[in-house]
């Protein structure tokens, strides 16, 4: 995947310039809290250097009363600034997940297939998150930072410009060392990202596979591959936080340095008479307001690393073209009639290994065709060619006429049916399964389904009936009662092209039974694809074809396969043996 970067000119124009309002905002609340912070030192130059000296009280209380005023401004605007600033930076985090989730589920099939569903969830949930220090306070103590420190800058010139003139040097230096630290961990936070991602789609298989960890008793290595996922999170911390310590030391070291020699220049002027005891405690005190600010502004810098890291690799995957964005596609069917015209088509998963190869074949509308052979010779990825799952590297496809390329994918799978062998339930109840695919349909209809798969034989015996909950991936259940739910919502869904991967494979016989006359009546009508293991189950199809090796090697119906005394002649007749 190509590596997309993200900068600052970028980050500006889509996350800052459309939130302007509120961060100007912020920026004039951070301006009004750093001067009130300003108040403190210039009002002790005062108290040491007039109102002490002179035993003026009132001033004195006036002075109090100033102070604590600066005080009250600066907590009001900190809580204004976190309050606006951060909900804000919260609600574009949200949006963006939203955004990245929507941009991951437009991907083609082949996306999902070479990446980790943990990890995707880490890109959607976590890589976002460094977004808020770009419109949350992050940004704008940066910007304060800045601004307090420049007047420091200004006060501290106007007090005594040899000292300042002194502390610059290390102040400089320390600007160095930050800009090269930032450029190193930049990688190092886009690494971790990759990392974490990894770790947490292995964790996610875990979870998934605990009964077959359980049943082979592989826990132990499962928490091996754990540890060292966890332990290279570690190691890529573990650089990060040697660069920030490196900065962190870097900074006391020379600010302290500094400070020591202006004790003593302060010290020897003051001995000498070139500048009062109020200057010099003022002059202490401003520093530490340029220092201070110099050194938040290095952590505020790290976390700004982290988040272009994290919109670095965000940006990966909105640059992915998605399947909706294929300009070719621009024909809307309205009603599919169901004609399928296989022309040479050919299909490879990588490079010069194809996996069907030149394939013509007709399936007219309303027709049963069953895909028949071995395991790997090619029979799923032409029903994943038929569903516009993949495309074929050569040959057309045609639905109704269309090239199948052209053809808007929202128009073609919306009369699309899928009934895998091991059908995906969600997590919820059987009626919110069985509405997935038409959430606002009748409970008529849905009852309809439900009577049509034969759901109710067992939903009847539920307390909770069709609300019954069936937990993550419908494990409460049997196999035999998923395939069912599967079943109805294939019904449900009315589609006019259906495809069918082995559905009562799940089955026992006395439910199998039952199943065959449903499916019978769901495929009236239909143009359906069925994906045959059990060739008993497939007599009636109006054509079957015969794929090894990539390649239809037979074509023909039942009696006529049988007949010709072929490769489904062997097979038939093996599984009748058995």
């Amino acid at each position: 995947m190509e590596k997309k970067k993200v900068n600052v000119m970028q980050a500006f124009k889509e996350f800052i310039w459309p939130r302007k309002g509120i961060v100007s905002v912020g920026l004039v609340l951070i301006v009004i809290s750093r001067l009130a912070s300003l108040v403190l030192p210039l009002k002790s130059k005062e108290l040491l250097d007039e109102i002490i000296p002179n035993k003026d009280l009132d001033a004195l209380m006036s002075m109090v009363l100033i102070v604590s005023g600066a005080i009250l401004i600066q907590a009001i605007t900190s809580f204004a600034l976190t309050r606006l600033l951060s909900v804000e930076a919260q609600l574009l985090i949200s949006k963006l997940r939203a955004k990245v989730q929507k941009q991951v589920l437009s991907l083609p099939i082949s996306y999902f297939d070479n990446n980790k569903s943990g990890a995707l969830v880490s890109r959607i949930m976590s890589d976002v998150e460094g977004v808020r220090n770009l419109i949350g306070t992050g940004l704008v103590q940066l910007f304060g930072g800045t601004v307090t420190a420049i007047i420091s800058l200004v006060l501290l010139i106007n007090i005594s410009g040899k000292m300042t003139l002194f502390v610059l040097a290390p102040v400089f230096l320390f600007a160095i060392i930050a800009l090269k630290a930032f450029g190193y961990i930049r990688p190092i936070f886009r690494k971790r990202g990759m990392i974490n991602a990894e770790v947490k789609g292995r964790l996610t298989e875990t979870l998934n596979g605990v009964r077959v960890i359980k049943g082979f008793n592989a826990e132990e290595q499962e928490n091996l591959s754990f540890e060292k996922g966890v332990d290279r999170l570690f190691q890529n911390v573990k650089k990060s936080l040697t660069a920030t310590a490196i900065m962190t030391s870097s900074s006391a070291f020379l600010l302290g340095l500094s400070s020591v020699g202006i004790m003593g220049m302060g010290g020897a002027m003051i001995i000498e008479g070139t500048l009062s005891t109020g200057d010099f405690l003022a002059f202490t005190l401003l520093l530490g307001f340029m220092i201070a600010p110099i050194i938040q502004m290095s952590n505020i810098g790290s976390q700004l690393t982290e988040a272009f890291a994290g919109l670095d690799r965000t940006e990966e995957i909105m640059s992915i073209q998605s399947e909706s964005d294929d300009k070719m596609r621009t024909i809307e069917l309205d009603k599919i009639v169901g004609d399928i015209d296989f022309k040479d088509v050919s299909f490879s998963y990588e490079k010069g290994k194809e996996v069907v190869r030149n394939i013509s074949f007709k399936a007219n509308k309303g027709s049963v065709t069953a895909l028949v052979g071995s395991s790997g010779s090619g029979k799923s990825t032409l029903a994943s060619l038929v569903a516009s799952f993949i495309s074929p590297d050569s040959g057309i496809i045609l639905i109704d006429g269309n090239d199948i390329s052209k053809v808007s994918l929202n128009s073609f799978r919306s009369q699309l049916g899928v009934v895998l062998q091991d059908d995906f339930l969600f997590e919820g109840t059987i009626r919110e399964n069985i509405l997935f695919p038409r959430p606002n349909a009748s409970e008529s209809q849905v009852l309809d389904a439900v009577k049509s798969a034969y759901v109710d034989e067992f939903t009847d015996r539920f307390d909770d009936g069709l609300d019954t909950l069936i937990g993550e991936r419908g494990v409460k259940l049997s196999g035999g009662q998923r395939q069912r739910i599967a079943i109805a919502r294939a019904v449900l869904a009315n589609p006019r092209i259906l495809i069918l991967d082995e559905a009562t494979s799940n089955l026992d016989t006395e439910s199998e039974s039952l199943i065959q006359k449903s499916l019978a009546d769901l495929m009236k009508g239909r143009t359906t694809f069925v994906i045959a293991h059990r060739l008993s189950t497939i007599r009636q199809a109006n054509q079957i074809l015969v794929i090894e090796h990539g390649k239809i090697v037979e074509q023909g119906n039942h009696t006529e396969l049988i007949e010709s005394e072929g490769r489904y002649f062997d097979l038939f007749t093996y599984q009748s043996r058995i």
